[in-house]
């Protein structure tokens, strides 16, 4: 979820409600993870609504993988080189990783609880999620492990990028419709393999994650060629949201991701082409923007904030209504440490190691990352 929206294409075509719309995906999984907290008790430390509202709040990490396809596709520099890509995904990514990780095995090792080193070991390098135990894809700060796939993600990049840019513009529709077609079969898949792999297969493999950071490219070609169908922001935005609690009702490997994939992926276009149109939207506020910006680090920092919050609280459950103040001071905490990641970590690493000032964006289309 590390790549940001507000980007360009031909000097001026900026998508800057895709930045906005970055954080309520963010929120939505700060929700989630705050409603299924220890902290709280059974019967409803949160309202029951908004339990309900966030229930299915880790499908926006599908979304993130959309997004992330959709933007670095749209916002490729001609005559890029790999080596250049991947020091710009680096230097956004993983100096806020390593100060979340650092922080996350600080506050495990001051409490005194046992940290093995394979989990550390494999957080640090970005290779949780290819590990199918919870004990490790989820270690030490558990949001990370969609970073170990957008790792995987960059790696690939450049050469999906370049199969994408000579497809045949007849070819984009069907083949965007086949992969997501791929998506939603992947939890039928799944049932070959024995239960306890059944959930990483679907929700934490990097390969199979990559089928949604795949549909993000192929969009934005699509948005590129001015193929896209006339479908404005309003009813993709209605159909997401059904999705998102239709999804709920689902078998739980269906529930994961195959039950808003389509949903999603039709939204992120509709939002790039109506900013292209210059169509007003309060995903363009300021406030939305700089929230957008936080986002990333905000998704890094949500779950430590949770975890202190706990702590600092005694484990002690809480219900309604009080559950809404602890949650509250979650929320909170979690936005201050973001802005303090944000200033502190991912601004000064993006303008020092990324090399975006000498390499200015320019028109994306097509595509020529080389080695």
């Amino acid at each position: 979820m590390a790549d940001a929206a507000v980007v360009t294409r031909g000097g001026d075509r900026r998508l800057p409600s895709l930045t906005g719309l970055r954080f309520i995906a963010a929120f939505a999984v700060f929700g989630f993870h705050v409603s299924v907290a220890d902290l709280f008790a059974e019967n409803g430390g949160v309202p029951a609504v908004l339990d309900e509202v966030f229930r299915q709040g880790a499908t926006g990490v599908s979304f993130f993988f959309i997004l992330s396809g959709f933007v670095l596709c749209w916002s490729a520099r001609p005559g890029d080189t790999m080596r250049r890509f991947w020091r710009r995904r680096a230097a956004k990514v993983y100096p806020n990783h390593l100060a979340t990780a650092l922080f996350a095995l600080l506050v495990v090792v001051v409490a005194g609880t046992a940290v093995p080193v394979w989990p550390v070991v494999a957080n640090l390098l970005l290779l949780q999620a290819w590990v199918p135990d919870e004990a490790v894809f989820y270690g030490l700060n558990t949001p990370s492990w969609s970073l170990s796939c957008e790792a995987f993600f960059y790696l690939c990049f450049p050469l999906i990028l370049r199969a994408v840019d000579r497809l045949p513009r007849r070819w984009l529709w069907p083949l965007t419709g086949g992969v997501l077609a791929a998506v939603c079969l992947m939890p039928a898949v799944a049932l070959g393999l024995p239960e306890d792999l059944r959930y990483w297969f679907i929700y934490v493999s990097p390969p199979v994650r990559m089928l949604e950071f795949v549909v993000g490219i192929l969009l934005a070609r699509i948005v590129r060629d001015d193929l896209w169908i006339r479908l404005t922001v309003a009813p993709a935005a209605v159909l997401a949201a059904v999705a998102y609690f239709a999804s709920g009702f689902l078998p739980l490997g269906f529930a994961y991701v195959a039950g808003t994939v389509v949903p999603l992926a039709l939204l992120i276009p509709a939002v790039a082409v109506s900013d292209l149109r210059g169509t007003s939207s309060f995903l363009r506020r300021r406030t939305m923007i700089w929230l957008g910006e936080v986002s990333f680090a905000f998704y890094l920092v949500h779950q430590l904030a949770i975890r202190l919050v706990e702590r600092a609280l005694g484990g002690q459950s809480w219900s309604h209504p009080a559950g809404m103040l602890v949650a509250i001071a979650m929320l909170a905490l979690s936005m201050v440490g973001a802005w303090a990641l944000y200033q502190i970590v991912e601004k000064p690493a993006m303008r020092w190691f990324s090399g975006s000032r000498s390499h200015p964006v320019r028109t994306p289309a097509p595509s020529t990352i080389t080695h």
